[in-house]
């Protein structure tokens, strides 16, 4: 992920199986939208990474993927400061397509975000 989208964002990977992915990401300003509030987007762009590596982590070297559709469900912000933690667990995983469900935490553990991401595998 060097020099890609996830190191950007300062995406770190705390555990990765294929059967769960979790990460943290540091709430910083360039991260925010007014009034100190990590941006939707990157949320998003979080939860979507893990999904992706969880996927990788079922394929074999010669198979890819991207992802098909993705939906969140939004409960609270991500305070300017924080770390959130992503936890990333397979719903489904066929030959063709995998589903992935990333659930975001606060550090008191509070519901940030749900994301549902399907996976194509390429």
């Amino acid at each position: 992920m060097r020099g890609l989208l996830p190191d950007h964002l300062g995406i770190r990977l705390i555990h990765a199986s294929p059967e769960l992915m979790v990460g943290e990401i540091d709430v910083t300003r360039e991260l925010c939208t007014a009034p100190g509030l990590m941006h939707g987007g990157a949320i998003m762009a979080f939860a979507d990474t893990l999904g992706a590596l969880g996927t990788m982590a079922n394929l074999d070297d010669q198979s890819g993927t991207t992802t098909i559709e993705s939906k969140t469900n939004f409960f609270r912000g991500g305070v300017e400061g924080t770390t959130l933690r992503g936890e990333c667990r397979p719903m489904h995983r066929g030959r063709r397509t995998q589903v992935w469900q990333t659930t975001i935490l606060n550090p008191e553990g509070k519901l940030i975000a749900q994301v549902t991401q399907t996976q194509m595998v390429l």
